[in-house]
């Protein structure tokens, strides 16, 4: 088991116009290395990787110490897989992109051949896993990117970012569909960033008796529920705010995740419920925070030494023309490729 710290400071401003462009090709040029050689279920599987993910954004020029190279890695890998060809696209991406998210997936049918029903399923996966790193999981962070992998056999991964600006520093979130057995049970690969606070989890495990009650408590009628809260002065609850909590009585949910899917269900009402657990039924949820990297070319401020734009697209070219050459049956890039690590392991 890999554990590990990554330090993401927010970082205001953007990537230069001529890295990002090598970023797409030399990213597109490692991804089909990796497709080519281990297939598209690796490459999801090391993506989701925070360990993984951290050194490719090094090996693409990117910032490590930064809170931009999730945004922009994923941004250069959106634009040099979108063509589909290698059989894995990215979705959504920073602030208004990541809202576009599901009517990206709905267009997924031209690009794979995938039935409806999995269709929705995918939507269902994107939709669940911002909420719950929005909601369920209370960490202080505020998510504004989610980028979804998605391959062309329907399986998925999430790289999704929130930040908090009272302190400067952003959280990533990783997430592989193989590994997520329940969404609303610890269901992250990943989470990284470099503080710890408190945190209303209630994706632990320790938290299962509290969101059972949670979804029992729905059932009834909420405006029963204000005498009760009216009597914790401990916690700031919005009474204003019912509209989530009737939404959900409506719906009769029937489970945790139908729960916090339902529109209006935002953090405030998955915390008044959560408070109403504990105060009535003493069903207490987890307070607990669940948050648990070399440079090739350089990096883009130049720390630690400016970006060789020459040898960068030396690399680029030599990926490129490694696979070319394998496809028609000319190996020998490969092979040598892989024998570097033995110089360096």
């Amino acid at each position: 088991m890999k554990t590990g710290v990554a330090d993401l400071p927010l970082h205001y401003g953007s990537c230069p116009r001529w890295l990002f462009k090598r970023m797409k090709k030399l990213g597109k040029a490692v991804t089909e290395i990796i497709v080519y050689e281990f297939g598209k279920d690796e490459f999801l599987k090391r993506i989701s990787d925070p360990f993984f993910f951290q050194s490719f954004a090094c090996v693409l020029g990117f910032d490590w110490h930064s809170s931009g190279v999730t945004t922009t890695v994923t941004g250069a890998l959106k634009e040099g897989l979108k063509s589909g060809e290698l059989g894995i696209v990215v979705l959504g991406g920073k602030g208004k992109a990541s809202r576009k998210t599901p009517s990206e997936i709905e267009k997924l049918d031209k690009i794979f051949s995938l039935s409806s029903s999995k269709i929705e399923k995918l939507k269902t996966a994107s939709r669940l896993s911002a909420k719950v790193d929005n909601s369920a999981l209370q960490d202080g962070f505020q998510l504004y990117h989610h980028s979804f992998f998605v391959s062309e056999d329907g399986k998925w991964s999430v790289i999704q970012q929130g930040m908090n600006p009272k302190i400067h520093y952003a959280r990533r979130y990783h997430w592989l569909s193989e590994k997520v057995k329940s969404f609303v049970v610890e269901p992250h690969l990943a989470i990284c960033c470099d503080t710890k606070g408190k945190a209303l989890n209630m994706i632990a495990k320790e938290s299962e008796e509290c969101r059972k009650t949670s979804v029992d408590l729905i059932k009834d009628n909420p405006n029963n529920l204000k005498k009760y809260l009216l009597l914790d002065r401990k916690h700031e609850i919005d009474l204003k705010n019912f509209r989530g909590l009737n939404n959900a009585y409506e719906f009769q949910p029937k489970n945790y995740e139908q729960l916090i899917l339902v529109k209006g269900m935002g953090p405030k009402s998955i915390r008044a419920l959560a408070l109403l657990s504990k105060l009535i039924y003493g069903k207490e949820p987890s307070w607990k925070d669940p948050v648990k990297f070399s440079f090739a070319h350089g990096g883009k401020d130049g720390y630690p030494y400016p970006v060789n734009r020459k040898t960068y697209d030396e690399s680029t070219e030599i990926l490129k023309t490694a696979v070319e050459n394998a496809r028609i049956g000319n190996k020998e890039k490969i092979f040598a490729i892989k024998r570097l690590k033995d110089f360096y392991s």
